[in-house]
């Protein structure tokens, strides 16, 4: 049992972390707008959660503390912020330089989490997390290496790195909460507050909601199924049992999938500096994810 503890929520990151690779890959192909499509991904991931929390958890939404439904908002909020500044970061740079530096948020989940959730950084885990940004910061070289860097390249970078600093909150806050409030209702309170903040950012910015051919909508449906359902929301299960550095250092390994995805279905060729620095993701993913979660003694929900 003790090893069944231990390993299970590891092998579900890895899996998460595979299914989360797959968004680049689905905004690339689509052609709505980033806003948009960040809507109907969290809409239609919402409408297949929020039905299992109040069937199965309608009493626990009552007994939430009014602290952890603000941060729990907060958290949907930042998620919002990330996913429009990722999303529109990929139309004006590569997937593997957008992905990459995206993923850069170990850095702000590894200080936060010392700051505000006593978790300890010892040296075997800042090695890795070394190691693996040493290895993103390759792949995004290698990347950025195949074209100038134009003003363009510039801004999707930028916003690139906004959604590490958001999604570092979100992770931040899901570990914290997720330690007492069970998946669904946390992740329902997440995606629905995203959802009314996508909603609104759609009309601000004066988007069509709903003139989309059907190929957009079956692009939205997978990205709620695919980094949405088997994405996100079994990363916010795994936090309950893993420490928030590594499951944000796990997520470096998604920038290796979809640098894989986008050679396969978008026949944008890595050089041999983003292969390597690949492989150097993974050497830092598994430093990190193995040392620590040998540690995890959480039981599973």
């Amino acid at each position: 049992m003790r090893t069944n503890v231990q390993t299970t929520p590891v092998a579900a990151l890895a899996f998460a972390v595979f299914a989360a690779s797959t968004s680049a890959i689905l905004v690339r192909w689509s052609t709505a707008p980033s806003s948009v499509a960040a809507f109907y991904r969290v809409l239609f991931t919402t409408a297949i959660v929020a039905p299992i929390a109040f069937a199965f958890h309608r009493e626990e939404f009552g007994r939430l503390s009014s602290r952890d439904l603000g941060f729990a908002s907060l958290a949907g909020v930042a998620l919002a912020i990330h996913f429009v500044s990722w999303f529109e970061s990929l139309n004006h740079t590569s997937v593997a330089a957008s992905v990459t530096l995206v993923q850069t948020q170990p850095i702000f989940v590894a200080i936060g989490a010392a700051l505000l959730l006593g978790e300890r950084v010892n040296r075997q885990t800042v090695i890795g997390i070394v190691v693996a940004l040493a290895g993103a910061t390759a792949m995004s070289f290698g990347d950025a290496g195949q074209a100038p860097l134009s003003d363009a390249t510039a801004y999707g970078n930028s916003l690139a790195v906004l959604g590490a600093i958001t999604v570092a909150g979100y992770v931040l806050a899901g570990r914290s909460i997720r330690q007492r409030v069970s998946l669904f209702p946390y992740v329902t309170v997440v995606y629905t507050t995203c959802v009314v903040t996508l909603f609104v950012l759609v009309g601000t910015q004066g988007h069509d909601y709903v003139a989309y051919p059907a190929r957009e909508w079956l692009l939205f449906l997978g990205m709620a199924v695919g980094p949405g359902i088997f994405g996100h929301t079994i990363i916010n299960w795994v936090l309950k049992h893993l420490e928030s550095v590594v499951v944000s250092v796990a997520w470096l390994g998604e920038p290796v999938g979809a640098t894989i995805l986008a050679l396969a279905l978008l026949a944008e060729v890595p050089d041999a500096v983003t292969v390597v620095g690949g492989g150097i993701v993974l050497a830092g993913i598994y430093a990190t994810t193995i040392e620590r979660g040998k540690r995890q003694t959480d039981s599973s929900e």
